[in-house]
């Protein structure tokens, strides 16, 4: 994978868990919530994920959750981030 396709992936990843959370990263940003800086180094961090397979496996569980796996290096800023 690109570098490219590697950010896009995990971009898609954490936007993927945030709606699991119930987060709307975009109305997050525009209500201030969350500055962009923060989103991009969320989407970093979650680059070092050394296993994001079982994010995604995670993710494609139906169920809504009230929290991020213990492993998911955004964990902090998703949690602060739930109505």
């Amino acid at each position: 994978m690109t570098s490219r396709e590697t950010l896009k992936h995990h971009a898609g990843l954490v936007d993927r868990m945030a709606t699991k959370l119930g987060v709307d990263l975009q109305q997050s940003a525009i209500d201030g919530d969350v500055l962009f800086d923060e989103l991009t180094d969320a989407v970093l961090r979650c680059t070092d994920c050394p296993n994001p397979k079982h994010c995604q496996n995670f993710l494609v569980q139906s169920a809504q959750v009230d929290r991020a796996p213990e492993y998911c290096r955004n964990q902090e800023l998703l949690g602060k981030l739930i109505p």
